[in-house]
């Protein structure tokens, strides 16, 4: 597997082809301390040599850094890639800890053009709605969505963090290709609604954090200790404390399925995820996140391995014990919405 690139799928009914796993870029620019650019560049590079074709960006990943850095790569490679990115989320340059979020047509407008003159592009393949404004009426901010689309600013639309009937609600607008939702072994909101949706409706489910942010790695127990300061996982709560303690433990049966496969703990992670897909009858995409080239070619490994239905009821009871929310403030994930 390590030679060869991973399978492609569509992105939801209509959707562009892309490889079954994808990358996010986030990382690169911001939240996860200090980056080697030069080894991030190595890890587009190897994605692309292993099969990745959607690459993962948004307008608030360094309040607009993340679109810059993947720029270059982005045009070297137009034809061969699927470029996601976001917009919603409106941060303050006076003050770092603001978020905002405008869905209204005025913004969506605002935002793509941003978006587009940073990518150096002049269309988006799939751009995503980052978070819900439950003010704002689908008709507005899915409908200046469709306008971008018909503009041909944008060719596909996809939304982020929303409940079943959100999606639906919104699908009736115009056709959505993608969500993306938080959805590993540790967070599985996504099934209360969105995901027997998203199967109805033919739209694809693209996953971020499979890894739950690097905790379902081993690679870190207590954020608050093991983590540099500008490092946003030392703020969120089942990442530190006695939450942190007590999730550590939830890994062991992760640790005994990757002894089975001689595989990482993250490939196990993942390989759960990928296996959601015939699980629930729909098309994933996770796009796990990282600046390392080693690391992309370990990730996308994991696609060549599937967990028997034995390996699969040891994982099954971990996403319900965990301790913690996913954000310190959950107010505009879906879950808040249920």
């Amino acid at each position: 597997m390590a030679n060869a690139k991973i399978q492609k799928t569509a992105l939801g009914t209509g959707g562009p082809l892309v490889g079954i796993q994808g990358l996010g870029c986030m990382g690169i620019s911001e939240f996860y301390g200090d980056t080697d650019e030069a080894a991030a560049r190595a890890a587009l590079d190897a994605a692309l040599d292993a099969g990745v074709t959607l690459f993962d960006t948004a307008d608030v990943y360094g309040a607009g850094a993340n679109e810059e850095f993947i720029s270059p790569f982005v045009r070297a490679h137009r034809d061969e890639i699927t470029l996601a990115t976001k917009f919603a989320i409106v941060r303050k340059a006076d003050d770092p800890h603001y978020r905002g979020i405008r869905n209204d047509r005025a913004y969506v407008r605002e935002a793509v053009e941003g978006s587009l003159r940073r990518l150096g592009v002049d269309v988006i393949d799939l751009y995503y709605m980052h978070r819900r404004d439950p003010s704002v009426p689908f008709e507005e901010s899915v409908g200046a969505m469709a306008e971008l689309v018909k503009e041909g600013k944008v060719r596909h639309l996809g939304l982020s963090e929303v409940t079943g009937a959100e999606l639906r609600e919104a699908h009736a607008v115009h056709p959505i290709a993608a969500v993306q939702s938080e959805w590993s072994l540790f967070s599985r909101d996504v099934e209360i609604s969105l995901v027997g949706a998203a199967a109805e409706l033919g739209v694809a489910v693209v996953p971020y954090s499979p890894l739950g942010r690097g905790f379902l790695t081993g690679a870190f127990q207590d954020a608050a200790a093991d983590l540099s300061g500008g490092d946003f996982r030392r703020f969120q709560p089942r990442f530190t404390g006695e939450n942190a303690k007590r999730n550590a433990d939830l890994l062991d049966p992760v640790r005994k399925a990757a002894k089975a496969h001689d595989a990482t703990l993250g490939q196990i992670a993942l390989a759960w995820v990928h296996q959601r897909a015939q699980v629930h009858g729909l098309t994933v995409v996770p796009i796990p996140g990282t600046r390392k080239a080693e690391r992309v070619r370990e990730n996308t490994a994991a696609t060549g391995i599937t967990l028997n239905d034995v390996e699969l009821e040891w994982l099954e009871p971990i996403a319900g014990q965990v301790t913690g929310d996913r954000y310190p403030d959950m107010s505009s994930t879906s879950a808040a919405r249920e």
